[in-house]
């Protein structure tokens, strides 16, 4: 793949939500391209379409306008065995323990269970869980929950990792200790991923690009990097470059970070 060409290309993509006669306009105008291993954040108020963008990535919805394109020529993309998804909720099955549902994709692809037992034990060490695969849901916090999700995502070795507000269920501490480990995580895999929140110090925080969404319909106010150093430690917040990219979201969005 060509430095300069993107791993994922959106261009004027829109998306009508139809039922019972009437249309929604959930998406008007999103555009940006992607690199292969950038982490990008979206972020915009509750409602404005960011879920939805996600949704037509993964293939769950069609747009109704505007182009999209995943991977290259050389690199085919399939949505069904290349894209890991996580949500805010970590949707674990509670029958089956921390490694079973670690493997979970792993079954639904038809993956060899051996090499795959091996890769998700190595997952469940590089989120802080070794020693916790024969644990069940239950027995877990909700970061460790959450932890599970992420390696769950992994486990296919997908080249796309799509997260919708992973950690917006969390408790503030906990949210903060989770943004450190995605940072971790991501710059260990090296995978591209996009990561929805309406946090914007969250945005901030752990993006190496930024994608601003108005309230819905979405549109694209503004898409550019996050020129912050890595790897990135929590007192970097209080610095006059956090702030200055946490003031340009706010502009973007039309509020006033003093208010």
């Amino acid at each position: 793949m060509s430095a300069d060409e993107p791993f994922i290309s959106l261009r004027n993509v829109r998306k009508v939500y139809r039922a019972k006669g009437t249309e929604f306009l959930a998406v008007s105008d999103v555009t940006m391209d992607v690199r292969e291993g950038e982490l990008v954040s979206l972020v915009g108020p509750s409602g404005c379409g960011k879920t939805t963008v996600l949704k037509i990535l993964a293939g769950l919805h069609e747009a109704d306008g505007g182009t999209i394109k995943i991977g290259t020529s050389k690199t085919p993309f399939d949505p069904a065995r290349d894209i890991g998804m996580v949500f805010q909720q970590a949707l674990l099955l509670k029958w089956r323990t921390i490694l079973d549902n670690v493997l979970l994709p792993a079954e639904i692809v038809g993956l060899p269970m051996k090499a795959a037992r091996t890769r998700a034990r190595d997952l469940l060490n590089l989120v802080g869980l070794a020693g916790y695969e024969d644990k069940y849901p239950q027995q877990l916090s909700g970061g460790m929950q959450q932890r599970t999700a992420i390696a769950r995502a992994f486990i296919h070795d997908p080249k796309l990792i799509l997260m919708d507000e992973p950690f917006g269920a969390l408790d503030a501490l906990t949210r903060e200790q989770m943004n450190l480990e995605m940072l971790r995580i991501w710059r260990e895999s090296g995978k591209t991923i996009l990561f929805v929140t309406h946090s914007i110090q969250e945005a901030v925080f752990l993006a190496s690009h930024c994608a601003v969404l108005t309230a819905g319909p979405a549109r694209m106010a503004e898409y550019f990097p996050i020129d912050l150093p890595f790897p990135r430690a929590l007192a970097i917040k209080t610095t006059d470059e956090f702030g200055a990219y946490a003031r340009r979201i706010y502009a973007r969005l039309g509020l006033s970070a003093d208010a």
